[in-house]
């Protein structure tokens, strides 16, 4: 299997840091890396994401995306992060998207991980990262996720760094061409976020 080591950049801007991982926005030197990863994890992921472009895992589409992203962050309006173990290996992607401001002060979590890297604790140790940006640095009441209601490993993540279920949403998201149903969740700043448990070998 290829490793892919990209450490961080100090001039990329927002780095986040977690216990083993830290978070850092995509850049175009990651291409290969994000490529390989999300290639070799495509039926793992596929059951849980839209529909993949044709061209989803080609150079240009990266850099559309990488492009879209600088421009959401500038705007203060998304905030997307690769996600990588301490040693520069890449695991996975998160963002903190649909940030509203006002009354709301709330965002939407979405977030994935490559199969090679799944049940080992380290989307946990991104998402705790995320929480304290999101309620910290960009100062938010409220975080949103949502997934299906038979992806266990996501509902047992949400709920172990403290989202409490809120709601079920009936042909909330088209996920894999198809209008699925979704749980919600939701945390808010005034949660008590509990402990980390020590990480699995």
């Amino acid at each position: 299997m290829a490793l892919f080591r990209i450490g961080p950049n100090p001039e990329s801007g927002q780095l986040l840091r977690g216990e083993g991982v830290y978070l850092r926005p995509p850049e175009l030197r990651d291409y290969e890396a994000w490529a390989h990863l999300r290639d070799v994890s495509r039926d793992f992921l596929i059951p849980w994401e839209p529909t993949w472009p044709a061209d989803d895992l080609t150079r240009t589409a990266f850099r559309r995306r990488v492009r879209r992203h600088q421009q959401e962050m500038e705007a203060s309006e998304s905030f997307a992060f690769l996600v990588f173990r301490d040693d520069d290996v890449l695991l996975g992607g998160l963002t903190l998207g649909q940030v509203r401001r006002g009354v709301v002060q709330a965002a939407t979590l979405g977030y994935w991980i490559g199969a090679p890297h799944a049940n080992r604790g380290f989307m946990t140790r991104a998402v705790r990262a995320t929480i304290a940006f999101a309620f910290g640095g960009l100062r938010l009441h409220r975080v949103e996720a949502s997934c299906l209601p038979h992806n266990e490993p996501s509902m047992r993540l949400l709920e172990r760094v403290g989202f409490t279920r809120e709601g079920y949403a009936r042909a909330y998201l088209r996920i894999n061409g198809v209008w699925e149903d979704h749980l919600l969740y939701g945390l808010v700043e005034t949660d008590s976020i509990p402990p980390l448990r020590p990480a699995q070998p």
